[in-house]
């Protein structure tokens, strides 16, 4: 198993390569890159002056056309100084070639060190640090919550699998899949939060402003309080489709000789349910737990984020995107990276730990 674990580590190095490579190319024929962000500010396009963009550091991407003179290379560069767009290019790093800004951007990728944002005066690293406690509340609590729904209720519903009880549920685990979590989040706003009935919760923030006064208790009310909505809108599609899945494998696994067998010897349905059929039903949720972690953690927590005003990583990364801040997208892009594929190698290590039978490092061999 170590020698497998090993080999996966090794497979995550130009896995993260190819991501990185197929993205910087990319970058490099998109339109409308920082340099042109702070033309279209000189020529009075967007809000905000030059002053917003001094001091900043560059190894990235582009987002330039390669042909014509230094002052038509750019939309809005018209009647510029051609100098004055060169030390714009020098000041994000785009007078250097393309192949040695990506290696570049590599070697201080592998120490962590992601520079400084274009459009902020402050490192990647310190906004990452600042947007990391939402997005891993909101990631893990809605993992974990709807894991913990889900799987009692789809091990219910497959035992009494066309009862009463499992075509009501059915019905309300059809309306959490149908209806996406932001129109569910609108709604809860509407409900419980000022919108047009009551306000029991906040809509802004993951803490009050005098959470730093509150006690132990208090600040624990506080965090749970500003988390309820976003996370019940969440929370919602997760455990739907967690829950059918949980049932349909169960059912499966039901159905097999072994169950009937291990009944009839006797074994109680609590030992057969629990004892056998649980640790192989099991199999394919955790398969799909590395999918719904990153999932929750960043492309489904965006609109979550935005509707309820929690700055984290999914809105960082999306403003960032149409900001054309490319430090910020790459490191964000790098360590979503690096935490699914480390997410994967973990999903593997559980599955080996439920059922022994599993052996990767055979297959591997």
């Amino acid at each position: 198993m170590l020698g497998y674990i090993l080999r996966r580590l090794a497979l995550m190095i130009p896995t993260i390569f190819g991501i990185m490579l197929i993205t910087f190319a990319i970058i490099q024929f998109a339109p409308g890159g920082p340099v042109e962000r702070v033309l279209a500010q000189l020529q009075g396009q967007q809000e905000g002056s030059l002053s917003r963009v001094t001091g900043g550091q560059g190894d990235l991407g582009g987002g330039a056309s390669r042909g014509g003179s230094e002052t038509t290379k750019y939309r809005g560069a018209q009647g510029l100084d051609p100098a004055f767009i060169k030390k714009l290019e020098a000041q994000f790093g785009f007078d250097k070639p393309a192949p040695e800004r990506f290696a570049k951007m590599l070697w201080d990728y592998a120490r962590f060190d992601f520079g400084r944002s274009y459009f902020r005066d402050v490192s990647v690293m310190q906004l990452i640090r600042e947007k990391l406690p939402v997005s891993i509340s909101l990631g893990l609590w809605m993992t974990l919550i709807s894991y913990a729904i889900s799987i009692p209720l789809g091990i219910r519903k497959a035992v009494s699998d066309g009862s009463r009880f499992d075509v009501w549920t059915s019905a309300v685990v059809i309306v959490g899949y149908a209806i996406p979590s932001f129109l569910f989040g609108i709604l809860l706003i509407i409900l419980f939060a000022g919108g047009s009935f009551v306000q029991i919760f906040p809509i802004r923030g993951l803490t009050s402003e005098n959470f730093e006064s509150l006690s132990l208790w208090g600040k624990a009310v506080d965090y749970a309080w500003h988390l309820a909505l976003p996370l019940a809108a969440l929370v919602l599609g997760a455990f739907a489709t967690s829950t059918l899945l949980t049932k349909n494998s169960f059912l499966d696994e039901i159905r097999k000789q072994y169950v009937l067998t291990a009944r009839m010897k006797g074994l109680t349905e609590r030992r057969v349910l629990y004892g056998h059929v649980f640790r192989n039903a099991m199999l394919i949720v955790i398969a799909g737990f590395p999918g719904s972690f990153i999932t929750a953690f960043f492309t489904g927590s965006l609109l979550i984020e935005t509707i309820f005003s929690l700055d984290g990583l999914g809105l960082l990364s999306f403003t960032s995107i149409v900001g054309r801040d490319y430090p910020v997208v790459f490191a964000t892009l790098y360590i979503f990276s690096l935490l699914g594929l480390a997410v994967n190698l973990l999903s593997d290590l559980i599955y080996t730990w439920i059922d022994p039978r599993i052996d990767f490092s055979a297959k591997a061999a």
